[in-house]
């Protein structure tokens, strides 16, 4: 009998298909069809260098068998497969085969990726991948509106109608927009993906549309692309994607929100799903939202409007004349007894979104909090990781 090895997975539920790991990837052991993203169990070599630039983790999925799965089999999947049963021999075996060494990088990496997350417990079940690359839907342009006053940080707001084309979404999930045209070497250009900022019933409520929140770069192939979109525009979109960072039904549970530029996306999706389904009987959102200036933060009127009782909102400046930075973690430590409180509670869920530089000091401000209650942060922060209450999607 075959000595089990470990293979190295991708799960295909949780991955949003950014493909940011095929890029990255040293010895070009992952790879893509119209469907799936896949890892060549061949190629291989554990190098890691692939888990850190996962926003989602589904990168971080690992498997002891006796004969590897092979790449037409990843490309089947919809789920990924159970750990199969080896038997006492073949399960002692197992243990040496995820050795220390592998650990130890896995470790360090987890460092960076935010770890596996889990769909809360009380989520909706999600819609994933049913439109790929090979059969895209397509979406006309409703609307196209821009949401900042400085041209430097020029974002859009983005609203898509499907007509007739079932596409049900959740607060949380992501779409992937595929710009027209090849690439330098004549393949078409693979889709960029973008997070849902309407809620699940539309961005007008029961139509079948979607809205998306998407800052112009200066030299970004589909984030001008989309930032030009005239109405009446068809767009090819694949989707939706993502099966964990989903808010949780429970109208009680408590939402702590921190977010940077566009990653107040699935937070205003957050945001107007409890507008419209839970409104006075909410357990309450608190949100920490960075940006330069109130002119370069996305939806800074609209937020003005929110009721405080549904929404406690702190907004953040890191370049106001005049004025000292602050950054999101500056606030949440200034707010330490309010973020205290919702550290130890067990109805919170905590949503990170935004530039990947914000982690690092977001987990330093909550590590300074939690020591303060006697409590060890990466502990409880792996707690509630596990119980689908923690959720980062970094970028």
């Amino acid at each position: 009998m075959n000595k089990p090895i470990k293979q190295h997975l991708i799960d295909p539920e949780i991955c949003i298909r950014c493909y940011t790991c095929e890029m990255t990837c040293p010895v070009e052991a992952i790879h893509h069809d119209d469907n799936n993203v896949i890892v060549d169990a061949e190629a291989c070599d554990f190098c890691m260098d692939c888990i850190p630039v996962c926003p989602t983790g589904s990168i971080d999925e690992w498997r002891v068998v006796t004969t590897p799965y092979s790449m037409d089999d990843q490309y089947s999947w919809d789920e990924l497969p159970d750990q199969e049963d080896l038997g006492a021999d073949e399960a002692a075996t197992s243990v040496e085969a995820l050795d220390d060494s592998v650990a130890q990088l896995l470790a360090e990496a987890h460092k960076g990726a935010g770890g596996k997350a889990k769909a809360p417990a009380t989520a909706a079940k999600p819609s994933v991948n049913m439109y790929n690359l090979g059969k895209p839907a397509t979406a006309r342009v409703q609307g196209n509106y821009g949401l900042t006053r400085d041209p430097d940080h020029d974002v859009h707001h983005i609203i898509l109608d499907l007509g007739a084309t079932p596409f049900p979404v959740l607060e949380g999930q992501s779409i992937g927009v595929i710009p027209p045209g090849t690439d330098e070497n004549g393949n078409p250009h693979l889709p960029r993906l973008y997070s849902i900022s309407s809620p699940r019933d539309g961005e007008r409520p029961n139509f079948n549309n979607i809205s998306l929140t998407v800052k112009r770069e200066q030299n970004g192939l589909c984030s001008n692309y989309v930032c030009d979109l005239k109405p009446g525009d068809e767009v090819r979109i694949t989707g939706p994607f993502g099966a964990t960072f989903l808010m949780p039904d429970d109208p009680q549970a408590r939402l702590l929100m921190i977010c940077t530029g566009t990653g107040s996306a699935p937070m205003r999706a957050f945001t107007m799903r409890r507008q419209r389904s839970a409104g006075g009987k909410s357990g309450g959102m608190t949100m920490f939202f960075g940006a330069r200036t109130p002119e370069t933060l996305p939806y800074f009127g609209p937020l003005k409007k929110v009721p405080q009782d549904l929404l406690d909102q702190h907004l953040v400046y890191s370049r106001v004349e005049g004025q000292p930075r602050e950054y999101v973690q500056d606030r949440i430590v200034q707010e330490q007894d309010k973020v205290a409180d919702l550290l130890l509670d067990p109805k919170t869920h905590i949503y990170i979104c935004g530039l990947r530089g914000m982690e690092e000091g977001v987990d330093l401000a909550f590590g300074s909090i939690a020591e303060s209650l006697g409590q060890q942060w990466t502990t409880l922060r792996d707690a509630m990781r596990e119980e689908g209450r923690y959720h980062v999607e970094t970028y």
